[in-house]
């Protein structure tokens, strides 16, 4: 039950039905809307204040905290920011965040990736290459990204690499949409894969941020297509 309330409240904090700065409804109200007891909301209260939702004080109840201080990397915030986001707001944070982390990482990953490294990210390459339907070619794709941001030897951006999956999945998902999604995606993770098998930082830089402009290009045909539902 616990977990039923924590994504209703979570997602109508998200969807801002809670603006930063008010107050949750009253324990009374919450109490008799779920019919649960006092344990099991205290305890999806405790959930959204470990995810930076809300700040409780004892019998001042829960306050909708600012949306800088909400843990967005955390998969549960996220998955409630993508499904309350339209596709287009969720499409422009997204890439705006790809274009600032993925070509400084991949330049990166140029740079100190260990042999063991860039083989993974060319096995991941390989996946995407054998693919032969949307559906398979959406792990490789992820694994991808996620092994150059691993291939930085630095955690914390191997650790935002793999909680941005998430968002990236649903983004590839979109994109997907369009009709030679595989054509036009193999050629782009290519270029993205020579460079850094040549260990060139500043190619590397430059073939990810052509990647993700034109997916942003096909992203933006999706979505005015009428296509684009997440």
């Amino acid at each position: 039950m616990h977990a039923r309330i924590v994504r209703d409240l979570g997602m109508r904090i998200v969807a801002g039905e809670f603006k930063p700065g008010e107050r949750l409804p009253a324990e009374a109200v919450l109490l008799a809307e779920y019919d649960v007891s006092r344990p099991v909301l205290r305890e999806s209260t405790r959930v959204l204040v470990a995810k930076g939702l809300v700040l409780s004080r004892q019998r001042a109840g829960a306050t909708v905290r600012p949306r800088s201080e909400w843990h967005l990397l955390d998969p549960d915030v996220l998955f409630w920011l993508i499904q309350t986001q339209p596709p287009p707001a969720f499409v422009e944070t997204l890439l705006t965040v790809r274009r600032v982390f993925e070509p400084a990482a991949a330049a990166l990953a140029a740079k100190v990736a260990s042999d063991a490294a860039l083989k993974g990210i060319a096995e991941a390459y390989a996946g995407m290459e054998a693919a032969r339907t949307v559906d398979e070619i959406l792990e490789p794709d992820l694994a991808f990204h996620r092994r150059i941001a691993e291939a930085t030897n630095n955690d914390l951006l191997a650790y935002i690499g793999n909680m941005l999956s998430l968002a990236l999945r649903e983004s590839i998902k979109l994109s997907s949409l369009h009709p030679n999604t595989h054509a036009l995606s193999l050629p782009r993770h290519k270029a993205i894969l020579t460079a850094l098998m040549n260990r060139d930082p500043l190619a590397a830089q430059q073939a990810t941020l052509v990647q993700l402009k034109e997916t942003r290009d096909d992203l933006s045909e999706v979505l005015e297509s009428g296509h684009g539902a997440l």
